[in-house]
């Protein structure tokens, strides 16, 4: 069959078809993921299940882990590889897979993560202290049980006892979401964009919005955008997904640790609100010049290896396939 029609649409006709193969794809992984499943749970507890009272039973907890995998799966990870192939002639190389760099800058990546914690948490802070117009009231409202909603989904997926509960959810909440998120909105979506602005800068924060919205978590909207305006950075610097995948993945597997060990009373809360509140701002201060340095150097790396202009998303990084 000739897949070249695809390769031929303009770059709004790729993004409708996009939204289009994420719905199918992912409506397939739940009606598969529901039948496989019944067995299981039966169809009593898969309906209790959905109702806010059954996510107080672990048994409940259990399906709405697995039920979050599926849809992950179906809506993240399996769509970018059905556009690359039909995108381009190598969906490897559509997705920018076939290609690392140096171990350097991977460590520069993992490392410019950890040191952006005190600049997210101000950002958060400063976002979660939105005021809408009382115009607006209805969908403030609307906002904050959306937020309420996530945040009691979080917690209930977070709190494990054991070591496997633990690594499951890193699998979850970090591994997938990291390889998925990445491939659909840094390899698919900021490269549409890329191309229909002509500017890798438009490319990158349009992405970096419809990424963070995509969560429905309002008050927590700019670091979320943050993160991914710096991932999609990551990728056009390095010209290989695998570093924005490793920034993701440590960043919410951070998250998750985190959450474990205040659960276990290794660390404290307190930890949670570096950053915030005046009195920490010079610490923000030094995050923000910190991060931006690694960046540089990760920036002058790449620039240093390849005669290639910045905004060339096919940079060369080393070809591993």
């Amino acid at each position: 069959m000739d897949f070249t029609a695809f390769r031929e649409m303009r770059p709004l006709s790729q993004l409708m078809f996009a939204a289009f193969v994420m719905v199918a794809s992912v409506l397939v992984f739940i009606m598969v993921g529901l039948i496989v499943a019944l067995p299981f749970f039966g169809t009593t507890g898969l309906m209790n299940s959905l109702t806010p009272e059954g996510m107080n039973s672990p048994e409940n907890i259990g399906f709405l882990k697995y039920f979050q995998v599926i849809q992950s799966i179906g809506l993240f990870v399996v769509p970018p590889f059905i556009l690359g192939a039909l995108y381009h002639k190598s969906y490897k190389e559509y997705l920018q897979i076939n290609r690392t760099t140096n171990a350097f800058i991977y460590l520069l990546s993992a490392i410019s993560l950890l040191l952006v914690i005190p600049f997210i948490n101000f950002l958060g802070d400063i976002n979660s202290q939105m005021k809408l117009p009382e115009s607006l009231s209805g969908l403030e409202n609307w906002m904050k049980t959306m937020e309420d909603t996530a945040e009691v989904m979080v917690e209930k997926f977070m709190k494990v006892e054991n070591i496997s509960g633990l690594m499951f959810n890193i699998f979850m909440i970090a591994v997938l979401p990291a390889v998925g998120e990445e491939l659909m909105f840094r390899g698919v979506i900021q490269r549409i964009f890329t191309t229909w602005t002509k500017n890798y800068h438009w490319g990158i924060w349009i992405t970096a919005f419809l990424f963070s919205a995509m969560h429905l978590q309002f008050y927590g909207f700019l670091p979320r955008m943050a993160l991914g305006a710096m991932f999609g950075y990551l990728l056009v610097w390095t010209g290989t997904m695998w570093v924005p995948i490793l920034a993701h993945f440590v960043n919410n597997t951070m998250g998750v640790m985190g959450y474990y060990l205040i659960n276990k009373g290794v660390i404290t809360k307190d930890i949670e609100e570096l950053g915030t509140g005046k009195e920490q701002l010079p610490l923000v201060i030094i995050s923000v010049i910190s991060v931006s340095y690694l960046l540089y150097l990760v920036y002058r790396y790449k620039q240093g290896k390849t005669k290639m202009p910045a905004n060339q998303i096919d940079s060369q990084a080393s070809r591993i396939d």
